[in-house]
């Protein structure tokens, strides 16, 4: 801050390739800065502000940094790429410790500081559970669900549960903890799913999307699991033959139909089976989606209630992320837009008190 009471940038660094992914230690004043060629560069910021010291380069990957976590007490930086790795390296020595390979660019990373797990999303849509030691790792189990590429995880060491967004527009919620292998499917989002964050005291989940979209999901209820999709040769209300159930339309003298599914029994049903459209937020679909007639018929009104909040951006959002003790939120997009955002009133509590309006 100057003597004019204006702020202006006390630091300026060129770096020799772009920037591409960020990681800050607040408590160490250290910040890690992934580019484009795969290199990361560490910096000390001085306790004013006011200067940021080189420390050293890491030759992490042989692509571009997707993303960046640091351990400061097993002085670890932990990284994704797009050379389809996640490596982790000593940033005493600044040597490399390990590397896991993926079949498609690795996208994003949360990692579990107490029990060394990392959770990497990739293009692919699916999610690895890794355990990292010294110099190897262990696949734990894989996660799959998305039909699209992750865009964004977050992960939550309290109730030990793991959310994903992806270009499919949908979030799931994966209870790792529970190890029941439950997951909750949240579709309200018109775009791809920028950026998530779970605010746990409140139990509320905030996701934001590339049209701008800004949603506020409550959590705090008992929601119900979205329906495996079962598979039939025929519909399973009518029972009239599907167009690749051959001997059937030739014994019944019929044509084949089309198949859908019901989103809320998850049956194999036809199109006449299944003429209603409804949104059925219990279940995390927030806006109308086919359902077959009798299960249209068992929903109630109340039932439709929506169990999320929803905001214009009015940006293209690339990147969220919250200040949860003072209920800030930022969100920057590739309109070369930066917006702070008071989240508080839609958040429903006071974050630094923990006082709960609710």
């Amino acid at each position: 801050k100057r003597d004019s009471g204006q702020y202006w940038p006390s630091i300026y660094h060129t770096m020799s390739s772009p920037c591409s992914a960020m990681a800050y230690h607040h408590d160490s004043r250290r910040i890690f800065v992934g580019q484009d060629n795969g290199a990361i560069m560490e910096f000390h910021i001085s306790e004013d502000f006011n200067k940021m010291n080189f420390v050293k380069t890491y030759p992490a990957h042989q692509n571009r940094v997707s993303a960046i976590t640091f351990c400061l007490t097993s002085e670890w930086v932990i990284s994704t790429g797009h050379d389809k790795c996640v490596s982790w390296m000593c940033t005493r020595s600044g040597s490399m410790l390990g590397r896991h390979y993926f079949t498609s660019w690795a996208s994003c990373l949360q990692y579990d500081y107490e029990t060394r797990h990392a959770f990497v999303g990739d293009y692919s849509g699916q999610i690895t559970l890794l355990k990292l030691e010294q110099n190897t790792c262990s696949v734990i189990t894989t996660l799959k669900g998305h039909e699209g590429s992750i865009t964004s995880l977050w992960w939550d060491p309290v109730q030990r549960l793991l959310f994903s967004g992806a270009s499919d527009h949908s979030i799931i919620m994966w209870d790792i903890g529970g190890r029941k292998g439950r997951t909750l499917l949240l579709q309200g989002h018109h775009d791809k799913v920028q950026a998530i964050c779970y605010i746990q005291l409140t139990r509320q989940l905030v996701s934001c999307s590339a049209d701008g979209g800004i949603a506020v999901w409550n959590m705090d209820i008992s929601r119900e699991e979205a329906p495996q999709w079962l598979e039939s040769d025929s519909c399973q209300k009518c029972e009239q033959p599907f167009f690749w159930n051959i001997k059937q339309m030739w014994d019944t003298k019929t044509l084949g139909l089309r198949q859908h599914h019901c989103r809320k029994c998850g049956q194999a049903v036809c199109g006449k089976c299944s003429t209603k459209r409804s949104s059925y937020p219990i279940m995390g679909f927030e806006f109308q989606v086919r359902v077959c007639d009798s299960c249209f018929e068992s929903i109630k009104d109340e039932d439709r209630t929506s169990l999320a909040t929803f905001h214009e951006g009015k940006h293209n959002i690339s990147h969220m992320s919250m200040d949860i003790s003072r209920g800030l939120m930022v969100t920057c997009g590739s309109d070369r837009i930066v917006k702070i955002w008071d989240m508080t009133p839609v958040v429903g509590c006071s974050l630094a008190t923990g006082f709960s309006s609710r």
